[in-house]
């Protein structure tokens, strides 16, 4: 017996396994929506003959009359208790019957109140710790990492100020960040946390402000990370010392940086070398992703270690959350960063997001909700159903990748959209409902750090939460997806959701001085206050809400990029200076790491050619999509799931409207189509190497 059909594990046998891409379908009711259902009965006039009026014509005239005056004075009525209702509100802090509705529809005044409570944390850390690395809100006092301060809180937040206008207290974080911040400390620093926050928010400060002096502060600090990239492979160690700028070995794991450690370096890195014209910055970045490639990680999914002596992955074990998520990221942002003039980085994504589908994704029961699991020793390995807060970015992500940052209604109407892309979506949607759906089934409304999911079919509930699993960090992974999710989709469900959320976190985190926290325990009111918070609360979670409640289109997601701290850089062209400076190499070649780790190399994780014809009208097999011999047909879309998502369309009738769309859009386009498209498209679809013609094309 193998292990995935042993009693009591709750995982079907592995051949028979259900790995379909699930949608979600019409006619779910949501709460608060204006769909009609029973309607209050007609006021109904008097009968005939009634012996206070002598003619029905005189009866309905009086009647209409008489509902006429009553309309008005309930018109008036409802006037005062608004404007009451509203001054207390606003004036005095009471809250009014309308607030449900408000909360509903009033997404300037959510913007707001999400502006209000990063005052709020702002104005306890300047009075508290200002200046420090650590705050702790319970015991309001702070404290620094090393001997000096580095800026943690206050460098991640900079961007977050100018983006919600915030003058005076950009104002005076710039003052300290100019006056007070010095990197040439004896101290080791993780590599990859200072380059996301620090550098990060240095470079994005610059962006935003066209501040000189955050490029200056910059500048130093790559200079003082850099040294940290010094190993035998290229590979970043896992520490560097800011005055010696000496890499250190991780203290444990067997001296072995996690991989998204060291992949997650390359938005900061590149943006910098594009700024300074500086080619190290770039080479150094770019190298670590060959490095990685060279190991041909099997489907795609890279193990969460890898050493930086040898340049080798280290151990089995996959997963999406810690360790291993913004390694996945990254590959997407990269090849957006560079007007999409890095199709490479798009390939190993593509990839990457098929080893997902085909070895990560299930369904819990008894509702379906879709999860993305662990594999504890590799492809073919034990499956876990465990689930972190952290993979939550992943539904974002997704969405982003489907349209490139267009909103899905212009992503449909291009030639490029296809069948592949539309499942994407659907995924995508499904993934951040199920992480909704983490907030939605707590006592406190707020997600634990991790769930792990039931997928035995005698499963009453969905998920369960561990003892140790029941904190909350204020993480904005959740509301990532919800935004980019709103801005794609523009879909109010996303909002409603997280405006639920932020109302959980206010309620529940709000320290008794008025600041904020973390918790220790989310499955219980009132729960337990953990006494710190994460600076991302500040840089990502709030700013993420902003952002999400915000009407103007402020930062672009086809002009930007956010690196996982949410830090924004803009978009940009890679000329004069730069290039891709290295090419995929196949196992066995010279310089190609790991080469017997992978079974099939050539064409394993080719994906199907983006022009692939939809054909909505009969079931069809999808086959990038499809475990070996297994075949994905159409969900029907009058199949009833129980909490389907309700942001998400059913895929038939998106299906229908993309063929729709596609005739009309390729009508002439097939006409005329020049012979080298032609060849392309046909060797697209036997399967070749999307590099190799890529190259060919830029040759020709």
């Amino acid at each position: 017996m193998s292990f995935y059909s042993k009693p009591g594990i709750g995982f079907a046998p592995k051949s028979n396994r259900e790995n379909k891409y699930w949608r979600a379908l019409k006619n779910v009711e949501i709460p608060g929506s204006s769909s009609r259902g029973s309607e209050l009965p007609l006021y109904k006039d008097k009968p005939a003959g009634s012996s206070a009026y002598s003619t029905k014509k005189e009866a309905l005239s009086f009647k209409r009359k008489q509902m006429a005056f009553k309309g008005v004075i309930l018109v008036l009525a409802f006037y005062c208790c608004y404007y009451i209702g509203w001054f207390l509100k606003h004036e005095v802090g009471v809250s009014s019957v309308f607030e449900k509705e408000k909360d509903v529809v009033d997404w300037k005044y959510a913007q707001n109140e999400v502006k209000r409570v990063f005052k709020e944390t702002w104005a306890h850390y300047e009075k508290d710790a200002w200046g420090k690395d650590v705050y702790q809100p319970l015991s309001q006092k702070g404290k620094n990492m090393g001997p000096q301060p580095l800026g943690w809180i206050i460098v991640d937040s900079l961007d977050t100020m100018l983006l919600m206008g915030l003058e005076e207290e950009f104002k005076t974080a710039e003052s300290w960040v100019e006056n007070e911040l010095i990197y040439d400390i004896d101290y080791e620093v993780n590599v990859f946390e200072t380059t996301i926050r620090m550098l990060g928010g240095l470079l994005s400060a610059f962006y935003l402000s066209k501040n000189d002096m955050f490029l200056d502060k910059a500048v130093d600090l790559a200079d003082r990370l850099i040294g940290g990239f010094d190993s035998p492979s290229g590979l970043p160690y896992a520490s560097v010392n800011l005055k010696t700028k000496k890499g250190v070995k991780s203290h444990a794991d067997g001296g072995a940086s996690s991989t998204a450690e060291v992949s997650t370096l390359q938005l900061e890195f590149k943006y910098l070398a594009k700024l300074t014209g500086e080619k190290l910055y770039w080479e150094k970045a770019e190298h670590i992703m060959k490095v990685l490639d060279d190991n041909h990680p099997r489907d795609g999914l890279a193990p969460i270690y890898v050493h930086p002596d040898t340049g080798k992955y280290q151990g089995k074990l996959i997963r999406l959350g810690s360790r291993g998520d913004s390694y996945y990221e990254y590959l997407l942002k990269q090849y957006l960063q560079t007007e999409e003039r890095e199709p490479v980085y798009n390939t190993m994504y593509q990839e990457s997001v098929r080893g997902m589908k085909d070895n990560l994704l299930r369904k819990s029961r008894p509702n379906g909700l879709a999860f993305l699991g662990e594999l504890e020793n590799g492809i073919n390995g034990r499956f876990s159903n465990k689930m972190d807060h952290l993979v939550c970015f992943i539904g974002g992500l997704f969405a982003l990748g489907a349209t490139e940052g267009l909103t899905l209604e212009q992503a449909r109407k291009s030639s490029q959209w296809n069948q592949l892309k539309e499942e994407d979506m659907m995924l995508a949607k499904d993934i951040t409902h199920t992480c909704w759906q983490m907030y939605e089934r707590t006592a406190t409304g707020l997600s634990p750090e991790i769930v792990v999911f039931n997928t035995h079919d005698t499963s009453t509930e969905d998920f369960y939460i561990k003892p140790n699993d029941k904190h909350c960090l204020q993480r904005p992974e959740t509301v990532e997806s919800l935004f980019i999710l709103y801005r794609i989709t523009k879909d109010p469900i996303y909002r409603k959701w997280g405006w639920e959320i932020f109302k959980s976190f206010e309620k529940y985190t709000k320290t008794p001085q008025g600041s904020y926290t973390s918790l220790k325990d989310v499955t219980s009111i009132p729960p337990k206050m953990s006494d710190n918070m994460e600076s991302f609360w500040l840089a990502e979670t709030l700013k993420y809400l902003y952002l999400l409640f915000d009407d103007t289109n402020l930062m672009p997601l086809n002009e930007v990029v956010f690196n996982t701290e949410a830090h924004p850089f803009p978009v940009f062209s890679m000329n004069p200076l730069f290039s891709t400076g290295w090419k995929r190499s196949t196992p066995g070649e010279p310089g190609a790491g790991a080469a017997g780790v992978v079974e099939e190399p050539k064409k394993q994780n080719v994906r199907p050619p983006v022009d692939e014809a939809v054909d909505s009208g009969k079931e069809k097999k999808i086959s990038a999509a499809a475990a070996p011999g297994t075949e994905k047909k159409l969900v029907d879309d009058t199949k009833k799931v129980k909490n389907a998502p309700a942001a998400a369309e059913p895929a038939k009738a998106a299906i229908d409207e993309l063929k729709e769309i596609k005739e009309k859009s390729n009508e002439k386009e097939l006409e005329v189509e020049d012979p080298a498209n032609a060849k392309i498209r046909e060797r697209l679809q036997n399967g070749d190497n999307v590099n190799e013609i890529i190259e060919d094309m830029i040759d020709m």
